[in-house]
């Protein structure tokens, strides 16, 4: 049988029916879906070294004897630490896993077998150690590759790395060395002038690297790896640009009522704006008054003034006779907004609604009767607004505030019959990198000043044996009148893991200060429950909330000037400093403590670090990615950014750059990719588009 890209995995020599079920468990379906697994890493067999050699950070290959294998409990938790402790005539060194890479994985070892390791050198409490590495069982049957670059591949069960590497030696030569069958999408003057390597040659040259190569493979700097990188970037950029020049296509209302409403509004405030504020609305002024709609992101940290600013556009709209609508996440948020924009705009004259689902039926019909007469000229709602019977008469501008908690969809269904302009808000702060190319559908601005007075936020970590003081500060500073709140990562108590949970914490917390109101809020209560906790603490009826991360969104409290966050090692950076920015909202002095768990990696005190010492949104968001990389930076679902196979947004970003260059180029000469040299580069595009959007 030929071989062809997306022939069946099963019929590739050495797989067949049972080993290709395994495969396609793994998502590996076709010949071709196999020669895209590729190496998480390579261990390098001409620096294998002895365990007394070793040094911190250090990629290594070694051989050694196994002396113990056993698995570690975490305290009360029913979490397991497995380690596998490996001797050679130097010396001895721990492996020690935090989860099982699969099941039976350690069941493999037994003192007094010979093993190869190939992982990272650790230095943790002092000592060096592997976490994660790749162990593999030397067999006397083995083929010999001590000057060898050796791919290692994701375990998986049923798959020896023996086994995964026969199959893609199989597979290259048959769909590259033989049939010459791996498909090309970039013509030859792209790939000339991006100094890129023909697809089959990079693939081979990934699977079989080169032996003196180690350096460059290790690094991600081969030309092989590089081709597959930029590869990845292109699709998502080339996608991206499609789609913005879509936008640009259609027609929208040019606002052309002028700035004089919006003037008014900025003389009557009680602040001065800032800087970065005046920048961003003329950005966004000059926008819509084009007969195009805009689709602009305001990234901006918590308490920089976003607001502010879409009311100024808000009063442009109004000035040229249209309708502006605000959408906001949960009701909470919704009531705050509006009474800060009534407040602020019904003495211009413009006429502000509230839409939310909780309305009674009669005060819903009549609001939605006064938006399809052009009676309301600001209406500030949640998905409510996206429901049919909402009509509005002349639909301007679309304000979106937290931007992460909608999707493109959504933000498809308010254009109703018409294109109104998008103003996108988020307060999760991007790395310009990060918003470029998830965000590539929008122009972005970014608000990085804050305004002048707010007081700054004392950080502190801590471990939870000195929790007891902590909650002795915090009944301090409510005695002066102050307020609280207590972060927990969970609702209930879990059998799984050992964390403390809101709903128990609540209770233990009601016990130990008894002279305090305490109040719960998560996200498993009804939300007329959670908004009648929320106005409570914010009419200071309640002194303490006990709250999971629901309270991470916009709510403002300005009495609040305490933020305890119970195992913080549990939230990722850029959640932590959502949480924080809850307080600092006043004129008191304010606080936020982590309190860190028993046992808690080095990582995770390193982001408590991070926390504590800047409160910069758009540094920690640097340092966020870094850490967790861009998938979970934003979090696929939430983000719409593809699973790069290799591509790292952080390693890679030159080569980001040179694809977005490519993508840009070949839109301007060619945009609906019809030139008969595009025709493969069309059709590849419509593939990616299921990964890209999906």
């Amino acid at each position: 049988m030929t071989l062809a890209y997306d022939t069946h995995i099963q019929y590739l020599k050495g797989v067949g029916p049972k080993l290709g079920d395994v495969l396609r468990k793994r998502g590996v379906a076709t010949v071709g879906a196999l020669l895209e697994w590729f190496p998480r890493a390579y261990e390098d067999r001409r620096h294998a070294r002895n365990i007394a050699s070793l040094a911190h950070e250090q990629i290594v290959s070694i051989e050694a004897t196994v002396i113990s294998v056993r698995a570690i409990s975490m305290g009360k938790s029913h979490r397991k630490i497995y380690e596998i402790v490996v001797r050679d005539e130097s010396g001895r060194i721990s492996c020690k896993y935090f989860r099982v890479p699969y099941r039976g994985y350690f069941e493999r070892f037994t003192t007094h077998q010979k093993v190869r390791i190939a992982g990272k050198v650790t230095l943790y409490r002092n000592k060096l150690e592997f976490h994660h590495p790749d162990i593999q069982l030397v067999s006397d049957d083995e083929p010999k590759t001590e000057d060898q670059l050796i791919p290692l591949y994701t375990d998986t069960e049923g798959l020896s790395p023996h086994k995964i590497r026969k199959l893609m030696t199989v597979a290259i030569d048959e769909l590259v060395l033989k049939q010459k069958a791996v498909p090309e999408v970039f013509p030859l003057q792209l790939r000339e002038k991006f100094n890129l390597l023909p697809r089959a040659e990079a693939l081979r040259l990934i699977h079989c690297p080169p032996p003196l190569s180690g350096e460059d493979f290790l690094n991600y700097r081969s030309p092989a790896q590089r081709r597959i990188i930029f590869e990845e970037f292109f699709w998502l950029e080339i996608y991206m640009a499609r789609e913005k020049l879509g936008l640009k296509r259609e027609p929208a209302p040019a606002l052309l009522g002028g700035r004089e409403l919006a003037d008014k509004l900025i003389a009557s405030l009680s602040f001065q704006l800032t800087k970065a504020q005046i920048f961003v609305f003329e950005e966004i002024f000059a926008d819509i008054q084009k007969p195009n709609p805009m689709h602009r992101l305001v990234q901006g940290d918590v308490g920089s003034g976003k607001t502010v600013v879409a009311l100024l556009a808000a009063c442009v709209t109004k000035a040229s006779g249209f309708q502006t609508a605000l959408m906001v996440p949960t009701e909470i948020l919704a009531e705050q907004h509006f009474a800060n924009a009534e407040k602020l705009l019904s003495p211009l004259g413009i006429r502000v609604a509230l839409l939310v689902g909780s309305l009674k039926a009669k005060a819903h019909q009549e609001i939605c009767e006064k938006l399809a007469s052009g009676e309301i000229d600001l209406v500030i709602g949640t998905h409510a607004l996206i429901e049919e019977e909402v009509v509005f008469k002349n639909l301007g501008l679309v304000v979106i505030d937290e931007q992460h908690r909608f999707g493109v969809e959504q933000r498809q269904k308010l254009k109703k019959n018409l294109t109104p302009h998008f103003l996108v808000m988020t307060a999760t702060p991007i790395p310009r990198t990060l918003a470029m190319t998830v965000y590539g559908d929008l122009d972005v601005s970014t608000i990085d000043e804050l305004p002048p007075g707010r007081s700054p936020i004392v950080t502190r970590k801590t471990f939870s044996s000195k929790r007891e003081k902590v909650f002795q500060f915090m009944h301090e500073q409510i005695q002066k009148g102050r307020q609280a709140y207590v972060i927990y990562p969970l609702v209930e108590e879990s059998e799984k893991i050992d964390l403390k949970d809101a709903i128990s914490e609540y209770e233990s917390l009601k016990n130990s200060f008894t002279d305090l109101k305490i109040g719960l809020l998560h996200g498993k209560m009804k939300s007329d429950e959670k908004d009648a906790i929320m106005n409570e603490f914010r009419q200071n009826k309640i002194q303490v909330l006990v709250s999971t991360t629901v309270v991470e969104v916009g709510v403002d409290v300005p009495n609040a000037n305490m933020m305890i966050i119970e195992h913080a090692e549990r939230f990722g950076l850029s959640q932590l400093h959502q949480l924080r920015g809850r307080v600092g909202r006043g004129e008191h002095k304010s606080y936020c403590v982590l309190i860190l768990g028993y046992a808690v990696s080095e990582e995770a005190i390193h982001r408590a670090s991070v926390i504590e010492s800047t409160t910069d949104g758009f540094k920690i968001a640097e340092a966020d990615l870094e850490i967790r990389g861009p998938g979970e930076f934003l979090g696929r679902r939430q983000s719409g950014l593809p699973g790069f196979k290799m591509a790292n947004l952080v390693r890679d970003l030159a080569i980001l750059k040179d694809a977005r260059q490519a993508a840009t180029e070949i839109l301007i000469i060619d945009p609906e990719l019809a030139r008969a040299e595009h025709q493969l580069m069309r059709s590849a595009l419509n593939e990616h588009k299921k990964s890209i959007v999906g």
